[in-house]
């Protein structure tokens, strides 16, 4: 009953593997995800070039902590050499465009406003009902009227961001690895696996690096979930989506790819202790707006 139920549950992401599935071999996924790393590593290192080039060092530490408003802008923009890279390389091994990784693109785009209008609905809920900190008050990083100003090209560069990692991880491998291996262990649990790694970094978040990693793991999976059930990667994009403008637009750490955020969280990234109870609250956010997600879903 069990495996019956998740198959019914899973139906819709058929759909997205009739393309993958003309060229199922594993070394073709490989061989496509090496094109990504070396089309992302190469423009990067132009525009870091570019960036050095055009300004001191002081400007290139800032761009590589998005400290600023625009280097964070560039940071943020910079992810679409990963959806060029997918594009080449399903393009070159699979035989497939960028536009079959998404899903039916009406359907797509219809799903991802349903569920990024209910979040965004959740999200303003949950702002203007207490408790409004944890334990001291947010600091105000960038005025009302400038953080509007740039509130348009901000979110179009967080939708860059998300959409990015989506197509990668959810749409090219998730689907290559389905089109392969039945089990969702496999075509779930790996992608969600590599997300939560790329998210593990000791060096910026210190003892939490561990606990950051768990819920990117946690993340990979609820939206992997949504990408089989809806057929397509709209409503994944949508709650990443939404999260991030929370996190990078809304409310951030002061440290760390800050540079478009209305207000800051009194603790740097490294003061683990205090991040802490943040990161349980973002479970528990994560969770509430899969659910969303979900019952948009079903309607």
């Amino acid at each position: 009953m069990k495996a019956e139920g998740r198959h019914n549950a899973y139906d819709s992401h058929q759909y997205l593997l009739r393309d993958a599935r003309r060229y199922p071999e594993v070394w073709r996924l490989l061989a496509g995800l090496f094109v990504v790393l070396v089309v992302v590593l190469t423009f990067n290192a132009i525009l870091f070039a570019i960036v050095t080039n055009l300004g001191a060092s002081e400007w290139a530490a800032t761009f590589l902590t998005g400290s600023s408003p625009l280097s964070l802008l560039i940071v943020l923009s910079s992810f679409v050499f990963a959806t060029l890279g997918v594009a080449l390389g399903a393009r070159l091994f699979q035989h497939r465009s960028l536009a079959s990784l998404l899903g039916k693109p009406s359907v797509a785009i219809w799903q991802f406003w349903r569920v990024l209008c209910a979040l965004l609905l959740l999200s303003v809920i949950i702002l203007v009902l207490p408790p409004y900190d944890l334990g001291a008050p947010l600091i105000a990083n960038l005025p009302v009227s400038k953080w509007l100003l740039l509130l348009p090209f901000s979110a179009i560069a967080v939708l860059i961001q998300t959409s990015a990692e989506e197509i990668l991880f959810r749409g090219y491998m998730q689907q290559g690895l389905a089109a392969r291996f039945r089990s969702p262990l496999i075509w779930m649990g790996l992608p969600s696996f590599l997300f939560a790694a790329g998210h593990y970094s000791p060096g910026t978040v210190g003892d939490n690096a561990g606990l950051v990693a768990i819920w990117a793991l946690a993340f990979g999976l609820l939206t992997a979930d949504l990408t089989a059930r809806a057929g397509t990667l709209g409503p994944a994009t949508a709650l990443h989506f939404c999260n991030n403008l929370m996190a990078l637009l809304v409310i951030s750490l002061p440290d760390n790819l800050d540079g478009l955020a209305l207000f800051h969280l009194p603790y740097e990234s490294s003061d683990a202790n205090a991040i802490r109870p943040w990161l349980l609250v973002d479970f528990a956010l994560m969770i509430v707006g899969w659910l969303t997600a979900r019952l948009v879903l079903r309607r």
